[in-house]
Formats: C-alpha cells, sequence, structure tokens
C-alpha cells in the first residue's frame, strides 16, 4: 500500500484532497492491481471549483489580459507540454493500459493543438452591418461565454483536454475540468503545468469523481455557461437532463460505429494497414474505430487472408515495453461486455476467424485482437460499439449496397473508403452519413481540422479554427452618428 500514488485535485490554483477526504482507487489494467488513489470530489468541492472559474472570469486578471497575452499563455502550455510528453505518456499508459509509445508521442503532438489555438486568439473577429437604417453604425463583437464545464473520458485525455480547453481558454473563458473515474492521473499530472504557463489561479480548475455528485453537480451548475461532453450516451443523457436546470450550451462527442469500406480496386496492403491501426491502434479504445469492415466480394478472400495473418502476428502484451504492439483494456467492465457480446454473436452465427479469448498466460485486463466474419447486418455487434478490439466483417457487391449498409446505424462519427476511382471516392464521401472521412487513409487528426459525430454520435465540431467560436457569443453594438436628437416616438413618419 505504500507505493500507491496519492493525487489531489486542483482549485483555485490549489492542489487539494476531497472536503470530506472520499477517495477511490485507480487500477493498473496490465497488473489489475490498484497503483493510485483519486480525490472523490463532493458537491462542495464542485461548487467551490465553478465559483472560484466565475470569480476569475468576471473579476479575475484572466479576463484583463488581451487576447495576445492569453495566447502567450496558451503557448507557453504547449511548450510545456511538449518538453514533459515523456512523463505524461508514461502515467497514461500506467493509468490506460495505452502504450507508451502512442502516449508520449500523443502528448507530444498536442503541444501542436495549445500552439494552434494561441495563435486564434487575436484572430477572432466580429464584423460591421450594412444596416438598413440611416446614421447608424452597427458592429459585432464576440465575447467569451463564462464558465465551461469540460467532461473527459480516460482514453486520449490529454488530447482531448486541449481540442476543448485550448479554445476555452483562447476565447477568454475560464474552465473546470472533470477527469474520468476510470483513469484520472494524467490529467492531474497535466494539471501541474497550468500555473507554469502563467495562467492565474482559478482559470483552470480540475475536479474529480463519479456522475454522481461530481458529474451531475457541475453539468447542472447555475454558473456554467458551456458543456462540452465526451463520453457514452447514457451519461449525455443525464448531461442534458442537468443542464435544464441552467440552460447551458451543450456539444456532445459520444463515440462511434464506424464503417471501413475496401473496394475492389482499392490498394490492398495500404488498406489492411489502414484496417489494422483504425481497429486494433488503442486496442481499439477509440471512438472513431474502423469497427464495421465492409469488403467487396472480389477482394474479401485475399483481404481476409492478408488481415488476419498480421493480426495474429500482433504482440501483446505491457504497454511500458517498446516491443509491445497491443495493451490491456482499461477497465474490467469493458473486457466483461466484449466476452458476452462476441459469444452472442457467435450464437446469431458470427464467425470467428482469428482472437475472440483472453490471450492464455497472461493477467491483467488482455484480450486477443479478433476479426468475426458477420453473415448478416442485424447481428447485434454489427452496430454496438464495443470498445476493443473487436473487428466485424461483411462482404458486399455494389456501391449502392455498402452505402445502405454502411448507414444503417444509429451512430455516425467517422467512416474509411478505400478506392481508387476518385468520383467513387467523392460520392461516397458525400453520402456517408458521418462527421468524418477518410478517404485511402485512416485516423489521422490536425488541429486545424474539425472533428465530430452526425445522428447518435453527437453535435457540435471540436478543433479547427471555428471551435474556438463555439466558445463566444456574439454582441451586436449600435451607434447612433447623427447630431440630431431622436425623433418624437409617438408621431410616426
Amino acid at each position: 500500500m505504500s507505493d500507491i500514488k496519492n493525487y489531489q485535485m486542483l482549485i483555485n490554483g490549489d492542489w487539494v484532497d476531497s472536503s470530506d477526504g472520499g477517495t477511490f482507487d485507480s487500477v493498473n489494467p496490465t497488473t489489475g492491481e490498484i497503483w493510485s488513489r483519486i480525490p472523490e470530489a463532493t458537491e462542495a468541492d464542485v461548487n467551490l471549483a465553478v465559483e472560484t472559474a466565475h470569480l476569475a472570469f468576471t473579476k479575475g486578471p484572466w479576463s484583463k489580459l488581451t487576447p495576445t497575452e492569453r495566447g502567450k499563455c496558451l503557448r507557453k502550455l504547449g511548450d510545456l507540454l511538449a518538453e514533459k510528453s515523456e512523463g505524461l505518456g508514461r502515467t497514461e499508459s500506467i493509468d490506460t493500459g495505452k502504450m507508451l509509445k502512442e502516449t508520449r508521442w500523443q502528448a507530444k503532438y498536442i503541444a501542436d493543438f495549445f500552439h494552434f489555438f494561441a495563435g486564434c486568439a487575436d484572430k477572432v473577429n466580429g464584423e460591421t452591418l450594412p444596416i438598413d437604417k440611416p446614421d447608424m453604425f452597427v458592429f459585432t463583437k464576440r465575447e467569451p461565454l463564462g464558465v465551461v464545464a469540460a467532461v473527459v473520458p480516460w482514453n486520449s485525455q490529454l488530447f482531448l483536454v486541449a481540442v476543448k480547453l485550448g479554445p476555452a481558454l483562447a476565447a477568454g473563458n475560464t474552465v473546470v475540468l472533470k477527469a474520468s473515474e476510470h483513469a484520472s492521473a494524467a490529467m492531474l499530472d497535466f494539471g501541474k503545468l497550468i500555473e507554469k504557463a502563467g495562467i492565474p489561479p482559478g482559470v483552470v480548475n480540475i475536479v474529480t469523481g463519479h456522475g454522481e455528485p461530481c458529474g451531475r453537480a457541475l453539468t447542472g451548475h447555475p454558473l456554467v455557461a458551456r458543456v462540452s461532453f465526451t463520453g457514452g450516451p447514457n451519461a449525455a443523457r443525464h448531461v442534458l437532463e442537468n443542464v435544464k436546470r441552467n440552460f447551458a450550451e451543450v456539444s456532445l462527442e459520444l463515440g462511434g460505429k464506424s464503417p471501413f469500406i475496401v473496394f475492389d480496386d482499392a490498394n490492398i496492403e495500404s488498406a489492411v494497414n489502414a484496417s489494422i491501426a483504425g481497429i486494433f491502434g488503442a486496442t481499439g479504445q477509440s471512438c472513431v474505430a474502423g469497427s464495421r469492415l465492409y469488403l467487396h466480394e472480389d477482394i474479401a478472400d485475399e483481404f481476409l487472408e492478408k488481415i488476419t495473418a498480421l493480426t495474429r502476428q500482433i504482440v501483446i502484451g505491457d504497454p511500458l515495453a517498446e516491443e509491445t504492439q497491443m495493451g490491456p483494456l482499461c477497465t474490467t467492465s469493458q473486457l466483461e461486455n466484449i466476452q458476452r457480446e462476441v459469444a452472442y454473436a457467435q450464437e446469431q452465427g458470427g464467425k470467428i476467424l482469428v482472437g475472440g479469448k483472453q490471450p492464455e498466460g497472461m493477467g491483467g485486463l488482455f484480450y486477443e485482437p479478433t476479426i468475426i466474419e458477420c453473415p448478416r447486418q442485424d447481428l447485434r455487434i454489427v452496430d454496438t460499439e464495443l470498445f476493443g478490439p473487436v473487428l466485424s466483417v461483411q462482404r458486399f457487391k455494389t456501391e449502392e449496397e455498402v452505402l445502405e449498409l454502411a448507414n444503417d446505424s444509429e451512430l455516425g462519427l467517422a467512416a474509411g473508403i478505400f478506392t481508387q476511382n476518385a468520383a467513387r471516392s467523392l460520392r461516397m464521401a458525400n453520402s456517408v452519413r458521418a462527421g468524418i472521412v477518410w478517404v485511402n487513409t485512416y485516423r489521422v487528426v490536425s488541429p486545424i481540422a474539425e472533428f465530430g459525430g452526425v445522428k447518435g454520435s453527437g453535435h457540435g465540431r471540436e478543433s479547427g479554427f471555428q471551435a474556438i467560436y463555439d466558445y463566444t457569443r456574439p454582441k451586436t453594438i449600435w451607434m447612433n452618428t447623427s447630431d440630431e436628437p431622436m425623433a418624437n416616438p409617438f408621431v410616426m413618419r
């Protein structure tokens, strides 16, 4: 027990325990052992964090900084993140089971997102309006909203912090971050960089805890102006109930069940590699995982022979080891759910081509990379997000058929299309109902490009320059330029 690391929350620039001393344990999914202890925020803790952020917004020095000065703080934060990427990546790997070579690279690359939004801070413009009234000069300006509640899941948490925190701070808001109860440590370690970046106390606060009371108290708080939520649909429904109390603006990113479509003229080697990256990268624990593979019948056998051979060679093991290619799942509930769904898929007629079980001789929350060929679209596994390394496969004959299959889902976050036919790629990209479409590539992001979903995958967009406008509201200002007195309001002309 002496090796367990004790964390604290960040409120008003201070590192604090829960007001009632409550904590919960975080388990290393590689070993199955408790490795850290996290504060369980009370409603009073959340109230203090939001009130602190509100005060920092209304009266603190943050509201008095120019946009350029705010941008300098964000640039410094990005620099610090890049410098600390090794340590932050290691913490995230221990806490979530994600591979160190991915988490440390991702932490370093995320610095570019803070640099991007640093440059955006003083580029937010209003406009002058060609108004239809004489002697009137009318213009708009963009103003920050106030306190932003940012709810971040455990997977890719530093990336998701960046795409929420970056535009929110650049626009002049203050923020209360809620870390996932499944893995909070990396965000709390990141919080140590806030003060070093020159960001005043209270501008960024970090609370930890479960949905009740922490998530409820935060998203429904009367001083919260905007909620940016990434997570599951069930939790999102609670968020929507909560914001009925404060009328906060809301954006939701709720995951996906993304179709990965390979036509008969595709570069097979490229498509196989992209599919493996899209479903087995991060152990399939990615909201954009390409978990529904649709293969044209003329190339299906060749494709499956190649992808199953490569899948069998994936090295499963300790995420801190350089030779590891796939680590464990993050939570026990994920593992149990995957086991249930894979078993049920077999009952419905699905055929396991590779994987389908836990690897022998390994503890922890490991599950083999799995490919299941499905004879029909109505198998439950085809439209159920498992958040793990499980790929369902179906065959198709025509473009029209696969388009119907791809769109036959309650979710719509991402899609992949592999074809050498430029006209077909544009037809498909325009017709697939998804917020992100990759053509002849997969699972790439940039601070310059927006992302988000449609249908059950939520609404709102993150990243890209436009994101900063989502954290502002326009104010319209009318100026009478005439020296003449206003007319008698009771004399109509």
